[in-house]
Protein backbone atom coordinates (compact mmCIF):
# COMPACT_ATOMS: atom_id res chain seq x y z
CA UNK A 1 0.00 0.00 0.00
CA UNK A 2 0.94 3.25 -1.03
CA UNK A 3 1.86 5.39 1.98
CA UNK A 4 0.40 9.14 2.02
CA UNK A 5 2.64 11.90 1.54
CA UNK A 6 2.04 15.16 1.70
CA UNK A 7 2.24 15.73 -2.63
CA UNK A 8 -1.02 12.86 -1.97
CA UNK A 9 -2.43 15.21 0.97
CA UNK A 10 -2.85 18.03 -1.31
CA UNK A 11 -4.03 16.09 -4.22
CA UNK A 12 -6.43 14.76 -2.43
CA UNK A 13 -7.63 18.32 -1.15
CA UNK A 14 -7.67 19.56 -4.80
CA UNK A 15 -9.89 16.52 -5.80
CA UNK A 16 -12.14 17.53 -2.39
CA UNK A 17 -12.34 20.89 -4.01
CA UNK A 18 -13.29 19.61 -7.23
CA UNK A 19 -16.17 17.48 -5.86
CA UNK A 20 -17.28 20.42 -3.52
CA UNK A 21 -17.06 23.81 -4.30
CA UNK A 22 -16.74 23.48 -8.16
CA UNK A 23 -19.67 20.38 -8.62
CA UNK A 24 -21.50 20.90 -5.32
CA UNK A 25 -20.95 24.85 -4.50
CA UNK A 26 -24.56 25.22 -3.20
CA UNK A 27 -23.96 22.45 -0.88
CA UNK A 28 -20.47 23.97 0.81
CA UNK A 29 -22.25 27.64 0.84
CA UNK A 30 -25.14 26.30 2.89
CA UNK A 31 -23.00 24.85 5.06
CA UNK A 32 -19.79 28.20 5.38
CA UNK A 33 -22.82 30.44 5.65
CA UNK A 34 -25.26 29.21 7.91
CA UNK A 35 -24.56 27.24 11.00
CA UNK A 36 -23.59 22.92 10.86
CA UNK A 37 -26.24 21.09 12.18
CA UNK A 38 -25.56 17.60 13.07
CA UNK A 39 -27.64 15.29 14.49
CA UNK A 40 -24.69 12.96 16.24
CA UNK A 41 -21.79 13.09 18.29
CA UNK A 42 -19.36 10.70 17.63
CA UNK A 43 -16.44 10.05 19.93
CA UNK A 44 -14.08 8.08 18.43
CA UNK A 45 -10.19 6.75 18.63
CA UNK A 46 -7.20 8.74 16.81
CA UNK A 47 -6.15 5.67 15.44
CA UNK A 48 -5.24 6.51 12.16
CA UNK A 49 -7.15 2.88 10.17
CA UNK A 50 -10.88 3.76 12.31
CA UNK A 51 -11.66 7.13 10.62
CA UNK A 52 -15.70 8.10 11.10
CA UNK A 53 -16.07 9.74 8.45
CA UNK A 54 -14.72 7.16 5.85
CA UNK A 55 -16.36 4.51 8.20
CA UNK A 56 -20.09 5.89 7.88
CA UNK A 57 -19.37 7.22 4.37
CA UNK A 58 -20.78 10.79 6.02
CA UNK A 59 -20.79 14.02 4.18
CA UNK A 60 -19.25 17.47 5.26
CA UNK A 61 -21.41 18.58 8.23
CA UNK A 62 -23.19 15.56 9.42
CA UNK A 63 -21.10 13.68 11.89
CA UNK A 64 -19.37 16.11 14.93
CA UNK A 65 -16.25 13.80 15.61
CA UNK A 66 -14.54 13.86 18.81
CA UNK A 67 -11.25 11.67 18.19
CA UNK A 68 -8.46 10.77 21.06
CA UNK A 69 -6.76 7.94 22.74
CA UNK A 70 -9.07 4.67 22.84
CA UNK A 71 -12.06 6.80 22.37
CA UNK A 72 -12.67 6.90 25.52
CA UNK A 73 -14.81 9.98 27.35
CA UNK A 74 -13.83 10.89 31.03
CA UNK A 75 -16.78 11.25 33.99
CA UNK A 76 -17.91 14.58 34.79
CA UNK A 77 -14.85 16.75 36.27
CA UNK A 78 -15.70 20.30 36.55
CA UNK A 79 -12.44 21.63 38.13
CA UNK A 80 -11.23 24.02 35.92
CA UNK A 81 -8.57 22.01 34.37
CA UNK A 82 -8.61 21.14 30.45
CA UNK A 83 -10.61 18.91 28.79
CA UNK A 84 -10.81 18.76 24.97
CA UNK A 85 -13.08 15.88 24.97
CA UNK A 86 -15.58 17.40 27.85
CA UNK A 87 -15.54 20.43 25.87
CA UNK A 88 -16.81 19.07 22.44
CA UNK A 89 -19.36 17.02 24.36
CA UNK A 90 -21.02 20.07 26.20
CA UNK A 91 -20.58 22.04 22.40
CA UNK A 92 -22.45 18.83 20.68
CA UNK A 93 -24.93 18.68 23.22
CA UNK A 94 -25.96 22.28 24.35
CA UNK A 95 -25.16 24.21 22.02
CA UNK A 96 -25.74 22.12 18.96
CA UNK A 97 -28.42 20.11 20.39
CA UNK A 98 -27.22 16.14 18.83
CA UNK A 99 -30.21 14.10 18.55
CA UNK A 100 -27.61 10.80 19.04
CA UNK A 101 -24.58 10.17 20.91
CA UNK A 102 -22.39 7.09 19.68
CA UNK A 103 -18.68 5.68 21.37
CA UNK A 104 -17.36 3.99 18.64
CA UNK A 105 -14.37 1.27 19.79
CA UNK A 106 -12.35 -0.68 17.41
CA UNK A 107 -10.67 -4.02 17.88
CA UNK A 108 -7.18 -4.15 17.78
CA UNK A 109 -6.32 -0.51 19.62
CA UNK A 110 -2.85 -0.11 20.60
CA UNK A 111 -4.25 2.12 23.56
CA UNK A 112 -6.04 -0.61 24.82
CA UNK A 113 -3.33 -3.28 24.27
CA UNK A 114 -0.94 0.10 26.84
CA UNK A 115 -3.45 -0.69 29.15
CA UNK A 116 -3.96 -4.30 29.78
CA UNK A 117 0.11 -4.50 29.57
CA UNK A 118 0.13 -1.38 32.21
CA UNK A 119 -2.30 -3.42 34.66
CA UNK A 120 -0.43 -6.72 34.16
CA UNK A 121 3.15 -5.01 35.13
CA UNK A 122 1.05 -3.30 37.92
CA UNK A 123 -0.01 -6.67 39.18
CA UNK A 124 3.28 -8.45 38.89
CA UNK A 125 4.50 -5.24 41.14
CA UNK A 126 6.56 -3.79 38.26
CA UNK A 127 7.14 -0.55 39.11
CA UNK A 128 8.72 0.46 36.07
CA UNK A 129 6.25 2.62 33.23
CA UNK A 130 6.82 4.13 30.20
CA UNK A 131 7.57 8.00 30.80
CA UNK A 132 4.23 8.86 28.89
CA UNK A 133 2.99 12.23 30.85
CA UNK A 134 0.14 12.51 29.29
CA UNK A 135 -0.91 9.41 28.01
CA UNK A 136 -0.91 6.85 31.07
CA UNK A 137 -2.93 9.36 33.40
CA UNK A 138 -5.66 9.22 30.10
CA UNK A 139 -5.60 5.53 30.26
CA UNK A 140 -5.64 4.78 34.07
CA UNK A 141 -9.33 5.90 33.82
CA UNK A 142 -10.49 2.80 32.66
CA UNK A 143 -7.48 0.51 34.78
CA UNK A 144 -10.73 -0.60 36.72
CA UNK A 145 -11.87 -2.55 34.02
CA UNK A 146 -8.21 -3.95 32.77
CA UNK A 147 -8.54 -6.77 34.47
CA UNK A 148 -6.91 -10.10 32.59
CA UNK A 149 -8.82 -10.02 29.80
CA UNK A 150 -8.35 -10.23 26.22
CA UNK A 151 -7.57 -6.54 25.13
CA UNK A 152 -10.73 -6.68 22.61
CA UNK A 153 -12.54 -7.78 25.69
CA UNK A 154 -11.11 -4.68 27.69
CA UNK A 155 -11.66 -2.45 24.43
CA UNK A 156 -15.87 -3.23 24.45
CA UNK A 157 -15.59 -2.71 28.46
CA UNK A 158 -14.15 0.73 28.46
CA UNK A 159 -17.15 1.64 25.24
CA UNK A 160 -19.58 0.63 27.90
CA UNK A 161 -17.68 2.45 30.72
CA UNK A 162 -17.70 5.30 28.60
CA UNK A 163 -21.42 5.34 27.87
CA UNK A 164 -21.73 5.59 31.98
CA UNK A 165 -19.37 8.41 31.82
CA UNK A 166 -21.32 10.47 29.51
CA UNK A 167 -24.49 10.30 31.62
CA UNK A 168 -22.26 11.59 35.04
CA UNK A 169 -22.17 14.77 32.76
CA UNK A 170 -25.67 16.35 34.05
CA UNK A 171 -26.32 18.52 30.86
CA UNK A 172 -26.29 14.79 28.72
CA UNK A 173 -27.78 12.85 31.29
CA UNK A 174 -30.98 15.25 31.34
CA UNK A 175 -31.03 15.21 27.67
CA UNK A 176 -31.61 11.68 27.66
CA UNK A 177 -34.40 11.55 30.53
CA UNK A 178 -36.06 14.53 28.32
CA UNK A 179 -35.74 11.91 25.11
CA UNK A 180 -33.97 14.67 23.49
CA UNK A 181 -30.48 12.12 23.04
CA UNK A 182 -30.02 8.46 22.91
CA UNK A 183 -26.86 6.80 23.76
CA UNK A 184 -24.78 4.32 21.68
CA UNK A 185 -21.84 2.35 22.47
CA UNK A 186 -20.41 0.81 18.76
CA UNK A 187 -17.98 -1.83 18.54
CA UNK A 188 -16.27 -2.06 14.85
CA UNK A 189 -14.34 -5.43 14.62
CA UNK A 190 -11.42 -4.70 11.93
CA UNK A 191 -10.82 -8.12 11.06
CA UNK A 192 -14.34 -9.05 10.28
CA UNK A 193 -15.44 -5.73 9.07
CA UNK A 194 -18.49 -5.59 11.14
CA UNK A 195 -20.22 -2.75 13.41
CA UNK A 196 -22.23 -4.37 16.64
CA UNK A 197 -24.27 -1.98 18.99
CA UNK A 198 -24.14 -2.41 22.73
CA UNK A 199 -27.48 -3.74 24.40
CA UNK A 200 -28.00 -2.52 27.89
CA UNK A 201 -30.70 -4.69 28.53
CA UNK A 202 -28.90 -7.99 28.05
CA UNK A 203 -25.37 -6.12 28.93
CA UNK A 204 -24.33 -7.67 25.08
CA UNK A 205 -22.79 -6.52 21.78
CA UNK A 206 -24.91 -7.08 19.22
CA UNK A 207 -24.19 -7.33 15.24
CA UNK A 208 -25.83 -4.51 13.40
CA UNK A 209 -24.04 -4.67 9.94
Amino acid sequence: MAMLTLDRMVAGFRSFKAGYYEQRPERVMSLVEGQQRPEVVLVACSDSRVDPAILMRSEPGELFVVRNVAALVPPHAPDGSYHGTSAALEFAVCELKVKEAVVLGHSACGGMAALVAARARHDAGDSAAANRAYINPWMQMMAEVAVGEPVDVVGRATVVASLENLRSFPFIAEAEARGELRLHGWWFNMHEGTLSSYDRTTEQFHKIA
